[in-house]
């Protein structure tokens, strides 16, 4: 048996900045669906770090291919190739069934890339006026905590003594196909969604939304931004979320359970349409880290005989 409990969190208030209100049980190991905490206590893990952990914890596959790719090569500059990224990009796109992958470390980061990406395609393949591009997000969505994204939240706590926040974005209902409709104008160039919102209380859209959602989108030349960073990858009973619906998303977000929670890696996946615009200079996107990391592609792909 460890420490007391109260010594862990007593250190951890002392040292640490609040951001958090964990439960009051200190966790040392994990293995498959449990979690053992320092007391030897042990518990069935259903949060999986929030999806992060969907293969289960310490899966052994993947943490045999972090651990060999690591005594080989962990970072390369993106100044060079490396053996890693072309075969991630490869599976990774057979497996979702995209066309261009743009791999990050964060899902914030995918979020802020996605949107960047739109608003860039707006401007210079829509004929967007310069400064004018509007983006339709939902009230009570979570995309995450950067100063760009909590600027269309909803939520006061994400929000105040915050701001001033960049303008760009109108909020409406979620599962309003009708509210969405009436939002977009001819300067819409995308509309970012949670196939179900998560943060706000794991909210589950009417029945047919997200086919009305991809038939607005297409018939107004705006981009489907699914963020599928939390129900992505197996969380939902499907690959994708999207896949329940039948559809497909102009930009799809990945992150969390990419490397079975191992690695921080994110992904935004897209059609041609997006990343694959040939005027599109991606040099402006944030890929360095991720892109240069042997360990976390490795990680995403898991060993070679999968």
């Amino acid at each position: 048996m460890g420490p007391p409990v109260s010594d862990f969190i007593a250190r951890e208030a002392r040292f640490g900045a609040q951001n958090y209100e964990p439960l009051d049980v200190v966790l040392s190991r994990g293995e498959g669906v449990f979690v053992w905490d320092t007391q030897g206590n042990r518990y069935l893990d259903c949060l999986s770090a929030y999806s992060a952990v969907n293969q289960g914890h310490c899966h052994p596959k993947i943490l045999a291919a972090i651990v060999e790719q690591a005594g080989k090569l962990t970072l390369t500059s993106r100044a060079f190739h490396n053996d890693q990224l072309a075969p991630f990009y490869e599976q990774i796109a057979e497996l979702t069934g995209s066309h261009k992958i743009l791999p990050m470390n964060s899902g914030a980061e995918a979020v802020e890339s996605a949107i960047k990406s739109v608003r860039k395609r707006g401007y210079e393949v829509k004929g967007v006026p310069d400064g004018q591009a509007e983006i339709v997000v939902c009230a009570d969505n979570f995309h995450g905590r950067t100063l760009g994204i909590i600027g269309f939240s909803t939520d006061a706590a994400a929000r105040d003594h915050f701001g001033p926040f960049a303008p760009g974005f109108s909020i409406i209902p979620f599962g309003d196909a009708k509210a969405l409709k009436e939002a977009i104008t001819p300067n819409t160039v995308a509309f970012l969604v949670e196939p179900i919102q998560g943060e706000a209380g794991v909210i589950i859209p009417p029945s047919g939304y997200f086919t009305k959602v991809r038939e607005l989108c297409t018939a107004h030349d705006v981009m489907l931004i699914l963020d599928e960073i939390q129900t992505g990858l197996g969380r939902t009973g499907k690959l994708l979320a999207e896949q329940h619906d039948g559809i497909e998303a102009d930009v799809t977000l990945l992150g969390k359970a990419l490397s079975g929670g191992f690695y921080p890696v994110s992904a935004v996946l897209s059609n041609n349409a997006v990343l694959g615009t040939a005027r599109l200079d991606l040099r402006w996107q944030p890929a360095r880290l991720c892109g240069g990391a042997g360990c976390s592609a490795r990680a995403c792909r898991g060993r070679d005989d999968r």
